[in-house]
């Protein structure tokens, strides 16, 4: 008789634990695809470049990306399409906006429009048709661990590899050559120029890489968060990736804080 109160309490006290456990596990997944569009758009601003086409560039990487996962049955070359759908949309911004220098507001912003009404008329014949996505992966004892296992060690790949590329991401800026190199682009060009240092080459490909993101994301969207394509199923991730980099004051770590911040923030809602 004694005992009932003890069970009760560590039955609640496992009960807290498990929703706990799922709130993380849903945060760090509503951020992700906040998390490798910030990536891309913090790269690009650090050469210097402003690209307010994010939106445009998530969405049709989404709808390339399904449409070729749904033909072909391969995931990971949806996902290859929808990183080369996005880059393409960024070489179309590096070149009206880096190489004919139109205003980069103007072109991020008519590129927006572009990919969001490009990404409709492609995949007005494919929407709602289901797809069996990317799947959780659980790492045998990692995934075990009390409040983050699942967090950290129970996600799909397309998460697994957002943290590889965070990773990547925060070495290169911090630790390597090539961040030095893009932010002294970034910073005085003039200078940069100077020291014999490409900066036409350094910001295109810093632009193109924000677009390899984007489209990342947006096949992360269709393909493993919620495995189908729908209009507008960016939900303006886009904008808010870019307010991200903003608020993370274009520091890396701050990013992926914030990034899973806003993820807590909109399963809460």
């Amino acid at each position: 008789m004694g005992q009932a109160p003890d069970d009760s309490r560590h039955r609640s006290r496992m009960m807290d634990i498990d929703l706990l456990s799922n709130i993380f596990y849903a945060m760090v997944r509503c951020g992700t695809p906040l998390l490798l569009v910030a990536l891309g758009e913090l790269i690009c601003e650090k050469s210097g470049v402003i690209n307010l086409g994010q939106e445009g560039m998530m969405l049709f990487g989404a709808v390339i990306g399904f449409i070729i996962a749904l033909s072909t049955g391969n995931l990971w070359l949806g996902v290859l399409l929808a990183m080369l759908a996005g880059m393409l949309l960024s070489a179309l911004f590096a070149l009206v906006a880096l190489v004919f220098n139109a205003n980069q507001v103007a072109t991020g912003l008519a590129l927006t429009i572009f990919g969001v009404g490009l990404s409709s008329f492609v995949g007005a014949a494919w929407v709602g048709k289901p797809l069996s996505g990317f799947e959780p992966v659980a790492i045998p004892l990692l995934s075990d661990i009390p409040l983050i296992g699942r967090m950290l060690f129970a996600q799909d790949l397309l998460v697994y590899l957002s943290f590889a590329l965070f990773a990547l991401v925060a070495w290169a800026l911090l630790k390597s050559r090539v961040g030095l190199i893009i932010q002294a682009v970034g910073e005085n060009p003039d200078a940069a120029s100077a020291m014999g240092l490409p900066v036409l080459r350094v910001r295109t490909l810093a632009v193109l890489f924000g677009g390899a993101m984007a489209g990342l994301a947006g096949a992360y969207l269709s393909l493993a968060y919620t495995p189908m394509w729908a209009e507008n199923m960016s939900a303006g991730r886009g904008w808010i990736a870019l307010a991200l980099v903003v608020f993370a004051s274009w520091r890396v770590w701050r990013l992926l804080l914030g990034a899973y911040l806003f993820g807590l923030a909109s399963i809460l809602q």
